[in-house]
């Protein structure tokens, strides 16, 4: 018997214009689902996107979008800006409007059952709600229970018995909720079209000799792409030829300008603020680091947060609840309690109208797709709202030394001559000559301390080089012999230097002396940086209430102890192996409950995995960092953490009240059944002014600023 061949399911992604609530976007899932060869269907409503597994053409996708007018298009494919006309977008809502007013006029200057009267508002019902009514239908028939099913059973309700005033108020009202819903998830989904927007759609490029101006889909790596001063760069690359600064706040959320040469990476999006550059394309326009922030900020804020989740799951059973108790409401009194059929009638369609969920179902997304659009804005990366209200729950926080709380890279903090016959710039320049001759890594450091001191160094001359395994290096420079090395090189020395080494070793240094034969002539002391922001980040979570804060290092206990004590974290742990790591997070989740663990995405990958949130150093977007992480800090700059916490707490907040008062209103609303107060009018302020209020509440993110 042969094998059963694996088919793989084909998947296609697609842009999705026209959604007017979260609801609708769940309808229109369902209904791709029961497309013919589409096998699985995932709808974004955060980003408008649309991801199909199987075969179905875009006219499919729209037939099964018709009830709402959806306009589907391939992700890849160029979107044509088609913005509506005004009157086009809102005619009908107008139009409704007007004859609305018309028949209140003519209400009380004709009365309530005259036929202008009912006309008008007949009129202004069918006019204003006719999609209401098509889509409360269409979900009818399929027994599907949302809030545009609601909306159309109640206005039928409310006419035929013949309260035909309310009922058009209701139509306008729900049209005026679902166009505020519309603007505030644009609102929300605008931190990605801004993102998108940040890169030039084409570039002056040399390819074979010749300048050409070329769109980016056409460009290649490889390509030699010719940034002027004021440009913004198209793609991801490297800089071939000239220097100037560069503002990447498109990528780290930071406006200071960053000096870039020869060499350095630059990425799409970024401003070239002074000098002529020529940048070698190094990926495809796809796959630039402004690419993958879009994509990975779309992701996100199509993943449900534990409390969207519940929402969901709650709504689900909640809508049938609500036409239930409606029915109920409608029926009882009058079949067993002799009472009105057309009051209690008109008290049920007011429940369903108060029990509306619109409120409840923007509550979440609404805030949470504002909060993560919020954080790219400032440079960080959150992969989802499960993360967000995470953060928002953090009690411990872990760091790794190296390249998180330092710079990674060692330099040159202390230099002191002790002969006071020698030149300390001759000498830093001949110690930069030997050392450049040399593969120690900390040579590199000794050599930008002599760089910044502008000191000529490469073409001095050298000879007799050699290297003292374990203790240093000696050779002559111009004529002189010169050891460089670790203070046993020397044997015993003065104790006034003696007592300089050991301070600077206390203080996690790595002091090396120089000097000619025997005789001391200078102090190097080089140590791995602590970025200038550590000690501000540390000091604002503990501002925050979270006082556990760990320093995890693989470095000697001195070293660490010494960092540890700059930074101001309140424990330091030494000499761990990644495993070491991996155990010491596991213990304080054990113990804190909740604990994000900061490191660079590598090395530290056991230790992010494990944490409740793992937060990457985004080193200006690094592929590892953006892959590896549930948070990425693209601008190396550890202050935004505890701004990401104080955002996602604000979330969480909103999101608690947002339900709350969804629920609580609604409550409330529904307890004025009993003596018989609930009108359509309070329910219509209810749920209406319900929606309004946590639209206006979750947009509140989008003014939350880093300090």
């Amino acid at each position: 018997m042969a094998d059963q061949a694996t088919v793989e399911v084909k998947k296609t992604t697609y842009r999705v214009q026209g959604f007017s609530c979260a609801n609708c976007a769940n309808t229109f899932e369902k209904n791709v689902k029961d497309l013919h060869g589409v096998v699985e269907a995932q709808v974004n409503f955060g980003a408008s996107k649309l991801t199909v597994y199987g075969d179905a053409t875009v006219e499919d996708l729209e037939r099964a979008g018709a009830f709402e007018h959806l306009k589907v298009r391939p992700e890849n494919e160029k979107a044509i800006e088609t913005k509506e006309p005004f009157w086009k977008a809102y005619g009908h809502v107008i139009v409704s409007a007007l004859l609305l007013l018309v028949g209140v006029v003519s209400y009380f200057m004709n009365g309530e059952g005259h036929l202008w009267t009912v006309s008008l508002f007949a009129s202004s019902i069918v006019i204003g709600g006719y999609s209401l009514f098509k889509a409360g239908f269409y979900n009818l028939i399929r027994l599907r229970f949302n809030m545009k099913t609601l909306m159309t059973v109640a206005v039928i309700g409310a006419a035929l018995i013949g309260e035909w005033l309310e009922g058009a108020v209701v139509v306008i009202l729900f049209a005026i909720s679902e166009a505020l819903e519309r603007f505030s998830m644009d609102r929300a989904r605008q931190s990605i079209r801004s993102l998108v927007d940040m890169a030039p759609k084409e570039a002056l490029v040399r390819r074979n000799g010749e300048e050409l101006v070329i769109p980016v889909e056409a460009i290649e790596v490889g390509d030699i792409m010719l940034i002027k001063p004021g440009q913004k760069l198209a793609m991801d690359g490297i800089v071939r030829s000239g220097r100037s600064s560069m503002n990447e706040a498109a990528i780290t959320g930071e406006s200071v300008p960053v000096e870039k040469m020869v060499g350095d990476d630059v990425f799409a999006g970024t401003l070239n603020e002074e000098g002529f550059l020529e940048v070698e394309v190094t990926k495809r326009v796809e796959d630039t680091t402004l690419a993958k922030i879009i994509h990975l900020v779309e992701e996100a804020q199509g993943e449900r947060a534990p409390s969207q989740a519940f929402v969901d799951t709650f709504a689900k059973y909640y809508t049938p609840a609500i036409m239930v108790i409606a029915a109920l409401v409608a029926t009882v009194p009058p079949l067993f309690f002799a009472a009105s059929w057309e009051t209690w009638i008109y008290q049920g369609l007011a429940v369903l109208v108060v029990g509306c969920p619109c409120a409840l179902v923007i509550s979440t997304p609404v805030s949470i797709v504002t909060a993560i659009g919020n954080a790219a804005r400032h440079g960080i990366l959150v992969k989802g709202g499960i993360y967000l209200e995470e953060a928002a729950r953090l009690r411990a926080v872990a760091f790794d030394k190296t390249g998180t709380l330092t710079k990674g890279k060692p330099a040159v903090t202390d230099y002191q001559v002790y002969d006071a016959d020698t030149d300390g710039r001759e000498l830093l320049a001949a110690v930069a000559a030997l050392e450049y001759r040399s593969q120690h890594p900390l040579a590199a450091a000794v050599m930008k301390k002599a760089d910044d001191e502008q000191l000529s160094y490469t073409d001095m001359e050298v000879s007799e080089f050699s290297s003292i395994t374990g203790k240093g290096i000696a050779g002559t420079v111009n004529g002189i012999a010169i050891n460089v090395g670790k203070p046993a090189l020397f044997g015993e020395l003065p104790p006034a230097i003696e007592a300089d080494v050991a301070r600077l070793q206390a203080a996690g240094k790595t002091v090396m002396l120089i000097g000619a034969e025997q005789k001391v002539l200078a102090l190097l002391a080089v140590a791995d940086e602590v970025r200038e922001v550590s000690r501000t980040a540390v000091e604002r979570l503990h501002a925050l209430g979270i006082t556990k804060t760990v320093m995890l290092t693989g470095d000697n206990r001195m070293t660490a102890r010494a960092i540890g004590k700059q930074v101001g974290v309140a424990e330091v742990e030494a000499e761990l192996l990644p495993e070491d790591k991996l155990g010491f997070v596991k213990g304080l989740k054990e113990e804190h409950g909740r604990v994000a663990m900061i490191g660079d995405g590598v090395n530290d990958a056991p230790a992010l995995a494990a944490s409740s949130v793992g937060v990457a150093m985004g080193g200006a977007g690094t592929d590892t960092a953006l892959e590896t992480a549930d948070v990425a800090l693209m601008g190396d700059d550890l202050r935004k953490l505890p701004f990401l916490i104080r955002l996602s707490r604000k979330a969480l907040l909103i999101i608690k009240e947002n339900i709350a008062f969804s629920l609580g209103i609604k409550l409330v609303a529904l307890l004025l059944v009993a003596p018989g107060w609930l009108t359509l009018w309070i329910a219509i302020l209810a749920d209406m002014g319900a929606t309004l209020l946590v639209t206006l509440n979750g947009l509140r993110l989008l003014r939350m600023k880093d300090e």
